[in-house]
C-alpha cells in the first residue's frame, strides 16, 4: 500500500512557520513528547499545511491528524469550519484525534495513552512493509 501525498497551498508555509514560532502551551508540551520520532518511532510533523488547510501534529505514517482545541473552539462558527476542514481531510483516509488544550496541559499522560491507543490499532490493522511485499 504506497502512502498517498496530500496536496497543499504553498502559500501556507510562511503561516505555519508563523504558528510553529507562536505556538500555544499545549502544543508545546504535546510537541516536546513527539517530536524526533521519540514516540513510537513514528514521525509528527506540527503546524503541517495539508490542502488549504493548516493542522496542529501530522502523522503520514499513521494516517493521523492531532488538534487541539483552545477556548476560540467553543463557538460556533470555529466548530464549523472545524468540521468542514476534518471532513475534506478525511477523504485523503486521515484520522483524527482532538484534545483540548486543557487537557494537554492537565492530562498529558491520558492524551498520550489515546496516541498510543490509536497507534496500537493501527498496527493491529495495517500490514508492515514485509507483508505487503515490500
Amino acid at each position: 500500500m504506497s502512502r498517498i501525498l496530500i496536496p497543499y497551498n504553498p502559500k501556507l508555509k510562511l503561516l505555519a512557520k508563523e504558528l510553529r514560532n507562536n505556538s500555544t502551551l499545549g502544543e508545546v508540551l504535546l510537541w516536546k513528547k513527539l517530536n524526533r520520532k521519540q514516540f513510537y518511532g513514528y514521525d509528527f510533523h506540527r503546524q503541517k499545511p495539508l490542502l488549504s488547510f493548516i493542522v496542529d501534529f501530522y502523522c503520514p505514517e499513521l494516517d493521523l491528524v492531532i488538534e487541539i482545541d483552545g477556548n476560540y473552539h467553543n463557538n460556533e462558527t470555529a466548530f464549523f469550519k472545524d468540521s468542514k476542514r476534518q471532513q475534506e481531510l478525511e477523504k485523503y483516509n486521515l484520522k483524527f484525534l482532538r484534545f483540548t488544550e486543557k487537557e494537554i496541559k492537565y492530562q498529558l499522560l491520558n492524551v498520550l495513552r489515546s496516541i498510543e491507543i490509536y497507534i496500537e490499532e493501527y498496527e493491529k490493522h495495517t500490514p508492515g512493509p514485509s507483508q505487503r511485499g515490500e
